[in-house]
């Protein structure tokens, strides 16, 4: 089983390669270095870019038991940019991440890449 998730887990990294035109010496992106992601993955929109991270917003219901209705809630995450990624990525953009180690105090996540129209689920 974990051998299987290690393939998957290395052919996505490859096919990000092939989409990423340029190779950065960046040893914490997930493509082109030695960080290993697992866990959990999200997809939001990035609304603030600084050096080197992206904070990302995206939405979640959550059910409320005592009121017996569903509630929106926002969640801010800060996530790694690798630089192979830093002129793709731009505010406003949909953007896939995916859980790391801790890289520092508040990143915890790192970008995969940019969804374009056609991948949105």
């Amino acid at each position: 089983m974990k051998n299987q998730k290690k393939k998957i887990n290395e052919k996505n990294n490859k096919d990000l390669a092939m989409t990423s035109k340029n190779i950065c010496d960046d040893e914490k992106c997930p493509v082109h270095g030695s960080l290993r992601t697992r866990g959990r993955t999200f997809q939001g929109v990035v609304i603030k870019k600084l050096p080197k991270r992206v904070v990302i917003t995206f939405e979640q219901t959550r059910y409320v038991k005592k009121y017996e209705r569903y509630r929106k809630t926002r969640t801010k995450i800060h996530a790694r940019l690798p630089e192979c990624m830093n002129e793709q990525i731009n505010i406003g953009d949909l953007v896939k991440v995916t859980e790391c180690r801790p890289l520092s105090k508040i990143i915890h996540f790192v970008v995969n890449g940019k969804i374009t129209q056609g991948d949105k689920k």
